[in-house]
């Protein structure tokens, strides 16, 4: 069982390796900022009411939440096949470094339209298909 004074060692003890340690710091923050990123996406796809659930019904609340995972894995997928996608075409995987594989993400949405209309031509290729 841990005490108080158990607690309070452990927590001095990571913040002075957080202290002392530049990679650490390097790490948490790059976290940080994926979490950041993350939660930027969200309020962007929650434009409607910042985000902000527009009922007290937990059946209602439940379904908003189910949906926005739905749209988030959307996203992610259609982000992660544009990236491979371009890596693939223009023969990049090659010229990376580890960092830069480590940097790759699919948490973007600049190239998404949430308020305009969209045209559909079953006649012509998909953007996946065309990319």
């Amino acid at each position: 069982m841990w005490t108080s004074t158990d607690r309070r060692e452990g927590v001095f003890h990571i913040i002075c390796e957080y202290l002392s340690s530049l990679d650490l710091r390097y790490e948490v923050n790059e976290g940080l900022n994926v979490v950041e990123r993350w939660n930027a996406a969200n309020d962007f796809l929650c434009y409607g009411r910042q985000g902000i659930f527009a009922t007290n019904s937990r059946a209602q609340q439940e379904i908003s939440t189910l949906c926005l995972q739905l749209l988030q894995n959307c996203l992610m997928l259609i982000n992660t096949l544009l990236v491979q996608r371009t890596i693939e075409q223009h023969q990049l995987l090659d010229q990376f470094s580890e960092a830069d594989r480590r940097a790759l993400t699919p948490l973007f949405y600049e190239h998404v339209n949430p308020y305009g209309l969209f045209a559909l031509d079953l006649d012509q290729p998909s953007f996946l298909e065309a990319a």
